[in-house]
């Protein structure tokens, strides 16, 4: 199980090429991928995102990708001999023509115009490509190390809560019983109240009466749904790779339940362990928002 949130950084140096990626992640409904690099190496950008997606299913995920060039390897000084030769020619027909003595020196001829020119050298793709693919993969590496480091913290904290409401149900299911019998016992006293001995209690109708209570206030069949919904809560946390979505959707599950368990009983014991179980479950609900 991994968190949504992370960050990895990475460097490489191929040759004469030298990048450097940096990858955020953050909270994202959808694994979307939002990558800034230099815009001459922009059809490079999809190796980059297919890269991302084969190690992060779901989340925002923004990538910085900045490349150097080392400095003279890219550059290659072109002579051009011919006007070299024209420079040298023209030079010596002013001292032939001029009756001038004097000869060029090689130093003289390489500061004319032209002579030599830095022009810079293309870009191997093959030597790109291994260069950012090198950076990338340390990137996402230590990326993914973060978000499972995260994501480990998330899970354990998530069986912690989930421990809390398996206990919380514990009592509720040794209070339900009781809510039954209380009530029989004060809509007998209620009655006999009311009939003051003058008639007799008809014992058949107070049982009709408390058995339509106890299946009207009935929360086995929730108790036993809540306990599965937690049993698989538990068991997705245990599992690989992305389960957020799951674990979103069986929160609600719960809650659910839980919503159904505080509107059939009324007993005001059962009403606040029920609103320390929606507590916890909404505890959960935020860390699985954050779970890829």
């Amino acid at each position: 199980m991994k968190s949504m949130t992370g960050y990895g950084r990475g460097e490489f140096q191929e040759s004469n090429k030298s990048f450097v990626v940096e990858i955020k992640t953050i909270n994202h409904r959808y694994n979307d991928i939002l990558v800034k690099m230099p815009r001459h190496i922009s059809h490079l950008e999809e190796m980059v995102k297919r890269s991302i997606k084969e190690k992060v299913n779901r989340g925002r995920v923004e990538v910085y990708i900045n490349m150097e060039s080392v400095e003279g390897n890219d550059v290659e000084v072109a002579v051009n001999l011919a006007l070299a030769k024209s420079y040298k020619e023209a030079a010596e027909k002013i001292s032939r023509e001029l009756s001038i003595a004097g000869e060029l020196s090689l130093e003289s001829i390489m500061k004319f115009p032209d002579v030599l020119k830095a022009e810079k050298l293309e870009d191997d793709e093959d030597e790109l490509k291994r260069a950012l693919y090198g950076a990338l993969e340390k990137a996402i590496e230590a990326l993914v190390g973060m978000r499972s480091r995260e994501g480990e913290k998330l899970r354990e904290d998530m069986i912690e809560k989930l421990g809390n409401i398996d206990s919380k149900i514990s009592e509720i299911e040794k209070r339900a019983p009781l809510v039954v019998s209380e009530y029989k016992e004060k809509l007998n006293q209620r009655i006999s109240d009311m009939l003051e001995g003058k008639y007799e209690l008809d014992e058949s109708r107070l049982a009709n009466e408390v058995a339509y209570f106890a299946d009207k206030s009935g929360i086995d069949e929730e108790l036993v749904r809540l306990r599965s919904h937690i049993s698989q809560a538990r068991s997705t946390a245990q599992s690989e790779g992305a389960v957020g979505k799951k674990l979103d959707f069986i929160v609600q599950e719960m809650n659910r339940e839980a919503n159904t368990i505080g509107s059939k009983v009324g007993d005001i014991d059962i009403t606040n362990m029920v609103v320390d179980i929606k507590t916890e479950i909404e505890k959960v609900r935020e860390q699985v928002q954050n779970i890829e």
